[in-house]
């Protein structure tokens, strides 16, 4: 347009047609070439300039293709590393089981034991006690119910082998605990049938542990016959009589349940244990319950259920502060 108007370029738009490379336009506009010339030339350097362009276009594909080769190279061989897949193992395990932080002391014995239930191996006896006691806090639910499978299968196993009423026995305890009681269920229906007139001991304890599973899937009426033939079978067991107590407490006949607990400690019980089963009994009842149960313990014997007035205990909180 300047030109055609007859006026002059500026420097600036000259410096800008240099650096632009539009040298034959450059070269018309300050008069070193006349039109015609500049048509011609313009063709063959405006092909030249396509070309060079399709060519930095290429190479800088190919180079932007070697870039992420490379990259995935090194990703790839990041993530195959066997320091880094042993890292991501870890916390994948860490993560199943419920354990955030392992002293670095016990990381690798722990570690075997959570490779072991995963893979669904036997746990050794003294590694389980280590685990109850020692490190208690590493006992989650998530290792114990794997735990309960692992020796589930073992025992069930073994029934299925020689037919000891026992292994039956053990077996179902650790389904119910491992939260399959609807194996265990099978499990002690198919062994009772199997046992015929089999000593009153081994039926009492068959008959608990199947009625234990049946308590866990609320079918009470059917557990608590199956808990009162238990206990008919062997009354000087305490087994049965702690089963009755649960589960005439559960279905809210409390004063006779509680008979039943007493009953129970009586025979032998400990009492650690039964408070400990009355923790998980009243964490699972709904609060009125929780509360109408918590009351009639505290009544009882004020001194040994005083943590259900503590503000400190959880279980205050669940059952007496809502």
């Amino acid at each position: 347009m300047k030109i055609e108007a007859g006026g002059a370029v500026s420097e600036l738009a000259q410096a800008y047609l240099v650096m632009t490379q539009l040298h034959c336009l450059h070269s018309f506009v300050v008069g070193r070439t006349d039109f015609e010339t500049f048509r011609r030339d313009a063709v063959i350097e405006r092909a030249h300039r396509m070309d060079t362009a399709e060519i930095s276009a290429v190479e800088a594909a190919a180079k932007e293709a070697r870039r992420k080769d490379e990259l995935a190279r090194a990703s790839a061989a990041f993530f195959a590393d066997p320091a880094y897949r042993r890292r991501q193992e870890s916390k994948q395990l860490r993560r199943k089981f419920n354990l955030n932080y392992i002293d670095p002391e016990h990381y690798p014995r722990a570690m075997r034991m959570l490779q072991a239930l995963s893979r669904g191996k036997r746990l050794k006896q003294v590694d389980v006690l280590w685990l109850q006691t020692e490190v208690e806090e590493w006992w989650t639910d998530e290792v114990a119910s794997a735990w309960h499978l692992v020796e589930a299968e073992v025992h069930t196993a073994a029934w299925r082998k020689t037919r000891d009423p026992w292994d039956a026995i053990y077996a179902s305890s650790h389904w119910r605990k491992g939260n399959r009681a609807e194996f265990a269920i099978s499990l002690t229906g198919e062994a009772l049938a199997a046992m015929g007139m089999a000593e009153p001991k081994v039926r009492s304890a068959l008959a608990t542990t199947r009625a234990a599973a049946l308590r866990a899937v609320a079918r009470l009426t059917e557990a608590k016959a199956l808990a009162e033939h238990a206990h008919a079978s062997m009354p000087d067991d305490y087994r049965p009589c702690t089963l009755l107590g649960a589960i005439h407490i559960e279905i809210g006949e409390y004063d006779v349940g509680l008979d039943w607990v007493e009953k129970a400690e009586r025979l032998g019980a400990e009492k650690g244990a039964v408070d400990h089963d009355i923790r998980a009994l009243l964490a699972r009842m709904p609060i009125a319950q929780r509360n109408r149960v918590a009351g009639l313990l505290i009544e009882q014997d004020p001194e040994r259920f005083s943590w259900l007035r503590s503000k400190r205990d959880p279980a205050h909180r669940s059952v007496l502060s809502r």
